[in-house]
């Protein structure tokens, strides 16, 4: 941290390519970094209106094996084993897992499972593991949904001190698909702005890895 600090001008506003490219100057650590964006929206945090979550897919993907548990039946349920997820169930699976059972990164589930899968709200909840119509966890077409996530689909959505906080890949990438990543999520978000609000959306953006200093962006 103190070696990776030394490259970093913690005063500067940097272009988004040279804030992602100062990245590489950072020493290198034992395990293959994520490299995240920090978002601080200007929000009413107490508005509902204004409470900002959507999806985007990720040109290059996240660079991580996401590890899928699929709740469905019958044909939906051949589908997703077909198309390799990892936990295919129903009723068993959901026991499985309110037994403590969580070896899995993201939940889909077809809309007729929803109400069996509200008994592992409190322990989904609190991961965001949750599935949702809006996210497109929740969808009949589980084809469409376990591609989407497997093409690096992620959901961002916003804490409640108004920030974001996603990966957009990890260090191995090479520079322009980070900046490719990070373009198409500033893009997704400042396209769910709210009427509501003036001036600018995103008060401040940061770049950094695991285990790095944040890299101002300038907007």
């Amino acid at each position: 941290m103190k070696k990776a600090v030394e490259v970093v001008d913690a005063v500067k506003l940097y272009p988004l390519e040279e804030a992602v490219g100062t990245i590489e100057k950072f020493p290198k650590v034992k395990f293959d970094e994520t490299v995240e964006l920090h978002f601080h929206l200007n929000v009413d945090t107490k508005n509902t209106d204004q409470a900002i979550r959507g999806t985007v897919v990720l040109p290059h993907g996240t660079g991580k094996k996401v590890i899928l548990a699929v709740f469905c039946k019958g044909e939906q349920a051949a589908k997703a084993q077909e198309l390799g997820a990892e936990h295919v169930g129903a009723e068993d699976l959901i026991e499985k897992v309110s037994k403590g059972f969580m070896d899995f990164d993201c939940v889909i589930a077809t809309p007729d499972m929803m109400k069996d899968l509200s008994k592992l709200g409190r322990v989904l909840g609190p991961r965001g593991l949750m599935p949702s119509p809006k996210a497109g966890t929740v969808s009949m077409d589980i084809a469409k949904a376990i591609q989407d996530v497997r093409a690096g689909k992620i959901e961002f959505k916003m804490d409640k001190q108004a920030g974001i906080h996603v990966g957009i890949g990890k260090r191995s990438f090479a520079t322009n698909k980070l900046v490719d990543n990070a373009k198409q999520i500033i893009e997704a978000i400042n396209h769910v702005k709210p009427v509501a609000v003036k001036g600018n959306f995103i008060k401040s953006l940061s770049v950094t890895t695991t285990m790095g200093p944040g890299i101002k962006v300038a907007l």
